[in-house]
């Protein structure tokens, strides 16, 4: 049996990222994430999901990935966080499409 098979798994978009997921993404793929982390399936509404994945005690999280997702964790500062719960969904910002200087955002 998987030993992973007990853990909650939750889907993360990145408009709910909280800055615990996102720490967690920066420890696991520190140089970024390449496509042997990638991990795709079909949602329930049959479109199909590219993601990364990273766990907890409790949780399996898979993240979707993006440009967004991709140019924050290039920039993570844990300072940028440092006044938020690590929960809060409203802690981690879209990045400003004109720092995003290569155009493919495609969120």
């Amino acid at each position: 049996m998987d030993k992973n098979a007990h853990l909650n798994r939750v889907i993360v978009d990145f408009k709910k990222l909280t800055p615990e997921v996102l720490k967690l993404l920066v420890e696991r793929y520190p140089d970024g994430y390449d496509d042997r982390n990638i991990i795709s399936f079909r949602n329930a509404q049959g479109e199909r999901i590219e993601a990364v994945e990273v766990l907890t005690e409790d949780t399996k999280y898979l993240v979707k990935i993006s440009a967004k997702l991709e140019y924050t964790m290039e920039n993570y500062d844990v300072d940028d966080y440092e006044d938020f719960d690590d929960d809060d969904p409203t802690a981690v910002v879209e990045p400003d499409p004109e720092d995003m200087v290569d155009g493919t955002d495609e969120d």
